[in-house]
């Protein structure tokens, strides 16, 4: 056998440092269907027999998940993954969208920008920043930086399925009959496959608008890689995806403009999507409001755009940068739902599934995005997956709750919520039947910077009978993410007006604003929270205590 400084997995050195593995794993070792990844790993590309108990489709996070769960009770498991290349070329490893696409590298730009924010307030924390001006920004060193850890993450997902013995197949699936799926590699190699149990969970991707030059624009699966800056960049889009990527952009000190033909952040509070967007103007990114693009020129270097806006006029613009937010769609087209009776919704195209997240037949399901009608968070396919697994192999009949699933949105000035909006809340149970408690604070950081001008804000919409039951909860400022993990748990255990308001607050914190709140819209009063500390620097009495 050749010798090689690779270690199996599984195997274990002796204490004179030689790979002592047993006959089982010597066996593995010796397979001629062997691949030899990078760092010194040997990861087998499948087994010699090529039926299964379980299929997914789909190498993002619910699909790992489930995957990896099915796994521990000793099913036969694989896992499908092939990432067709965006537009522009673009493509990334295991783990889909979140770790590669999304929530990542979109977190770790967003902590950049965060940086530059906190740079800019140094100076009033009693730092010496008096070269602030030669402090610059360099995309290349970010992308770089962020491009290194996903592949760290994407590498850690394919130890994960070699460890639990799952057997990962880089091709796309496509079904011949409800238990047999057709691969296709990308040598063009085909290899059939059957399975009790076949879940398809191939998750969204970004739209394109249908005008001339759309394909000039980019879109989130692009920009966390893009090999030049940006520069001056126009967002498309209301969606939570192109709020975020404007904010990043414009904290990293790119001049931003977002366009949006309607209504931000569809289907969030709409009160507090308004203060999301008041907060992007003030951290610098311009927006156009109810414009719709109409067509885009390559102008040399430049995108010529051409919009219209709630009038008809046409305006025209050149940018460096066009970045499409208009929301995902589903690619099923090249799995052959059809063929199998799979059905789905004839207006979002997205998979018609039960309760159980099973499809229109018996033993194929469906998690993740790909769902209709369900929450599109990673979180959510990552608990789907797990229940999913369990309730077929374990006897399990716990049903995945997507009822008051929290989420944040990481604008500059972040917005988190759970629960009911003000919106449905009062198309649930009525106007006069809810009330609303709420708040306008200050942070303490944003005192002696005198960030005056960004919104902080929080409201709790509860019933209005006795014992006031907490329908929802909603906050914009500093951390929101970390702040609502923690009440998303209260809500989930039926929380109470009175009950949140008898706890004790951690002072000082943004937090402890919940259980001090007092007023109700209801009321009419001011909902401003101010103390003389920071009505001076304000300038309320006269800039002195």
């Amino acid at each position: 056998m050749k010798r090689t400084r690779s270690l199996c997995f599984g195997g274990q050195l002796s204490m004179n440092c030689q790979l002592m593995v047993s006959r089982d794993q010597l066996q593995t070792l010796v397979l001629p269907d062997l691949a030899v990844c990078r760092r010194g790993f040997f990861l087998p590309k499948g087994t010699a027999s090529n039926q299964f108990d379980l299929v997914v489709i789909g190498g993002g996070s619910g699909g790992l998940a489930c995957a990896k769960e099915a796994s521990t009770f000793g099913k036969k498991v694989a896992i499908l993954d092939y990432v067709k290349p965006s537009v522009h070329g673009s493509s990334w490893g295991l783990g889909g969208t979140c770790v590669n696409v999304g929530c990542i590298p979109k977190k770790l730009m967003h902590q950049s920008a965060l940086i530059g924010q906190a740079i800019r307030d140094a100076k009033s924390f009693g730092w010496d920043v008096a070269a602030e001006s030669k402090v610059s920004f360099n995309w290349d060193n970010l992308r770089v930086n962020v491009q290194k850890h996903i592949r760290s993450l994407n590498w850690g997902y394919r130890v994960q399925m070699n460890e639990n013995s799952v057997t990962y197949l880089n091709a796309y699936g496509s079904f011949v009959d409800a238990n047999t799926i057709k691969t296709v590699d990308k040598a063009n190699k085909e290899r059939i496959i059957t399975s009790k149990d076949i879940v398809i969970a191939t998750g969204l991707r970004p739209k394109y608008p249908e005008i001339e030059g759309a394909e000039e624009g980019i879109s989130s699966d692009d920009i966390f890689s893009l090999p030049r800056p940006p520069a001056k960049t126009l967002v498309v889009g209301g969606s939570y995806v192109g709020l975020e990527c404007a904010g990043f952009l414009s904290g990293l000190g790119y001049p931003v403009t977002l366009m949006m033909r309607s209504i931000p952040l569809r289907g969030f509070d709409q009160q507090m999507a308004h203060f999301v967007t008041d907060n992007l103007i003030v951290h610098g990114t311009d927006i156009l409001w109810r414009c719709k693009p109409k067509k885009i020129v390559k102008n040399g270097t430049k995108l010529q755009v051409e919009w219209e806006d709630e009038v008809g006029k046409s305006n025209s613009d050149l940018f460096d940068t066009v970045l499409w937010a208009i929301g995902r769609e589903p690619r099923l087209s090249d799995l052959n739902l059809d063929a199998v009776g799979v059905k789905c919704d004839s207006k979002s195209g997205r998979i018609l599934v039960n309760e159980k997240d099973q499809t229109t037949v018996s033993n194929i399901y469906a998690i993740g995005d790909i769902q209709h009608g369900r929450v599109e968070l990673t979180p959510v396919a990552i608990k789907a997956g797990k229940l999913l697994a369990r309730r077929l192999y374990s006897n399990s009949q716990l049903l995945m709750n997507y009822d008051n699933i929290p989420t944040t949105v990481f604008t500059p000035v972040e917005y988190s919520c759970v629960g009911l909006s003000e919106e449905l809340a009062v198309e649930k149970f009525g106007a006069n039947e809810i009330e609303v408690y709420h708040a306008s604070f200050k942070p303490l950081e944003f005192i002696p910077p005198q960030r005056v001008r960004e919104r902080c804000y929080l409201k709790v919409i509860c019933t209005q009978t006795e014992p006031q039951h907490v329908l929802g909860l909603h906050y914009i400022g500093p951390n929101a993410g970390e702040i609502m993990q923690g009440f998303s748990v209260s809500l989930k255990c039926k929380l109470t007006i009175p009950q949140l308001l008898n706890s004790v607050g951690i002072h000082p914190t943004c937090a402890e604003e919940f259980v001090k709140l007092n007023i109700t819209k209801r009321s009419g009063k001011d909902a401003v929270v101010t103390d003389k500390v920071s009505a001076v620097f304000e300038g309320k009495y006269g800039g002195r205590l």
